[in-house]
């Protein structure tokens, strides 16, 4: 049976074949690569902050064109206004703009109450190159990103043992998003400021009790990317960047066995290959933890052109490109016809 479907529950969306209308958002009036898709209701909304008095305004004394509404709307695209050009002034605009739909309501699903993070995620010109914190254009609250359809990025390591099983967390009940679900050994988004490395050595210890010297070891092994929509519609692409880490047997090293620590992963528990994939079929894993797996498991040898019938389509969509490039005016728009 294919595990097709495991990639399909992930990588569950298409700018070339989705018949909803998505608006480009630009980082300038010029530019010819989108950095997100807005809804045509969140373009709506950007227009309401235009009008309000208490929109965010870059410094007047630097900036003869202050008064002018913070984004440009046409038919075609939304972008930063000519006087916002720079990195501090779109973080600063979008920090009061989302912060103002939080408490106002809006989009409470979404960014409302625990789910709000705190947690700052930088927006590239493009997504595949110059991913570096001096190569952001700004940064915006993570749980916000979803509503522009902004490229987030993330550190994914698969923690296994020398005889070939796999350390599988289960996430605590009490997590803002998939309570209870499997998971990737360690995983987490990466922050403004923070190098992939950097993110997963912090995420080994909050999450595994993994401390740096271990951590440190696990080896980059490429990256996983996938475009994914949420159940209530928003848009998710992702690139999360990979990492193997080798680790004897618990009889062997005691010190490389994970433990809970910051109360996002209720248990650990060493599972078989063939357990992993049980439970992937039976959707119990985050979908793009399962993704992940995917990708170690056809690297290891596990997955082959023999025992996989699309073996051929889950290795290209689990390795996607957005496509932002070639809808520069917009999807199902009037401008993209």
């Amino acid at each position: 049976m294919t595990l097709l479907p495991i990639v399909e529950r992930c990588d569950n969306f298409s700018l070339d074949t989705t018949k909803e209308q998505l608006v480009p958002f630009h980082l300038s009036k010029d530019s010819t690569v989108p950095v997100g898709f807005l809804y045509p209701s969140i373009v709506q909304h950007l227009l309401d902050y235009n009008s309000a008095p208490d929109h965010w305004r870059p410094n007047a004394e630097n900036n003869a064109t202050a008064d002018e509404p913070p984004f440009g709307v046409s038919s075609s695209r939304v972008y930063f206004s000519p006087s916002i050009t720079t990195f501090q002034d779109r973080s600063a605009l979008c920090k009061h703009l989302c912060e103002k739909w939080r408490d106002t309501g809006l989009f409470s699903d979404v960014i409302g109450g625990r789910l709000w993070r705190n947690e700052l995620y930088p927006i590239y010109p493009l997504a595949m190159r110059d991913n570096t914190t001096e190569g952001a254009a700004f940064v915006m609250e993570r749980v916000c990103c979803a509503l522009f359809g902004f490229v987030t990025y993330g550190v994914h390591m698969t923690m296994y043992t020398e005889d070939g099983r796999i350390w599988v967390p289960r996430r605590a009940k009490t997590k803002q998003t998939w309570p209870g679900l499997l998971d990737n050994s360690v995983a987490g988004g990466i922050p403004y400021g923070l190098k992939p490395m950097e993110s997963l050595i912090k995420e080994c210890m909050e999450e595994a009790s993994l401390p740096e010297e271990i951590a440190k070891n696990a080896k980059t092994v490429g990256c996983a990317s996938y475009f994914y929509q949420t159940r209530t519609g928003w848009l998710q692409p992702e690139v999360e960047y990979v990492y193997d880490l080798c680790v004897p047997a618990p009889d062997v090293g005691s010190q490389y066995i994970p433990k809970p620590l910051d109360g996002e992963v209720e248990s650990f528990e060493l599972m078989t290959v063939e357990e992993v994939i049980q439970h992937m079929r039976s959707e119990e894993f985050k979908p793009n933890c399962a993704v992940v797996l995917l990708d170690f498991l056809i690297r290891h040898g596990h997955i082959t052109p023999e025992n996989e019938p699309n073996y051929i389509e889950i290795l290209t969509r689990i390795h996607a490109r957005f496509g932002f490039e070639r809808y520069p005016n917009g999807v199902n728009t009037s401008s993209a016809e």
